[in-house]
């Protein structure tokens, strides 16, 4: 009888267990807590992988924080890493900004993480290291202190009606040092809002041409993005559509200033965020560059 009973519990006790729903699987660690917390490059060959928005670094140099006509902002985030190709453009594009404009230099916002990869905070893109911004503000006759640079604001160059430059802030030769970037042939775009495109467009003499590499984007309205093209070395890096043909200040820039743009409608149903990248949406690769040591 006891043998029975205790058959029976058992019996039970496994059609309880078998009851039990199963423990969901934990959810992948986001792929910029894994790239952010990397303080040091892959000791790697230099490569830019994948693309600017899903993509990641071996090989990261420093832009040296400070330089002959350049001073790199916000130091604390550790971003001030890229493929050593747009080190050496920021070095040369910063010696050729006092030469066509009154600017002593420029001040250098995000790059790179070591690493590159998803930012923790910020940038959907600056992820190979072929992104930098650099702020609209010039730099300053003089090296600025660690605790300046975390908290020196950028001028905004943005009319408050988001119409047009603020004339407060822009500067005449603004245009100069935005094209000295542009005329490069490594440069694949520039980024900026579209007021400061529109101010490009009514302030540009010249040569127009280099008004196709720059194009309007949502923010950007203290600083411009640039972002160069996959370099040779790099057969893992996926190259953006080059820009349309076209100085671009025609209708399509028009769009930009538009009520429907300026002043959109809130949404019925706020859209669910999208999920954060994960190690096995970038490329395989990357997987390799996060373990390097």
């Amino acid at each position: 009888m006891r043998r029975l009973a205790a058959a029976a519990v058992i019996a039970l006790l496994g059609t309880a267990a078998q009851a039990q729903p199963a423990a969901k699987p934990a959810a992948p660690v986001p792929a910029k807590e894994l790239f952010g917390r990397a303080t040091q490059p892959a000791p790697m060959a230099a490569r830019s992988i994948g693309f600017y928005s899903k993509g990641c670094l071996a090989g990261g140099e420093a832009l040296p924080v400070n330089g002959p006509n350049w001073q790199v902002m916000r130091l604390s985030r550790n971003r001030n890493w890229g493929h050593p190709d747009l080190v050496a453009f920021l070095e040369r594009f910063s010696a050729q900004v006092p030469k066509v404009s009154g600017w002593q230099g420029i001040l250098v916002g995000d790059m790179a993480q070591p690493r590159g990869g998803p930012m923790l905070t910020g940038h959907a893109s600056h992820q190979i290291g072929l992104d930098a911004d650099i702020w609209l503000t010039p730099s300053p006759g003089r090296e600025l202190t660690r605790e300046e640079r975390e908290k020196l604001s950028a001028s905004m160059m943005v009319r408050a009606d988001r119409k047009d430059i603020d004339p407060a802030n822009w500067r005449p030769d603004t245009w100069k040092v935005i094209r000295a970037a542009a005329v490069e042939p490594r440069v694949e775009r520039i980024f900026v809002n579209a007021a400061i495109k529109k101010a490009l467009c009514r302030e540009a003499t010249g040569d127009r041409s280099f008004l196709a590499k720059v194009r309007p984007y949502w923010g950007h309205d203290y600083h411009m993005h640039i972002r160069l093209t996959c370099p040779a070395s790099s057969p893992d890096c996926r190259p953006q559509e080059a820009p349309p043909t076209g100085d671009g200040c025609g209708s399509e820039l028009d769009w930009w200033f538009t009520d429907a743009v300026l002043h959109p409608k809130p949404e019925k149903e706020p859209s669910k965020p999208k999920p954060p990248l994960t190690l096995a949406d970038l490329p395989d690769a990357c997987a390799a560059v996060l373990d390097a040591r």
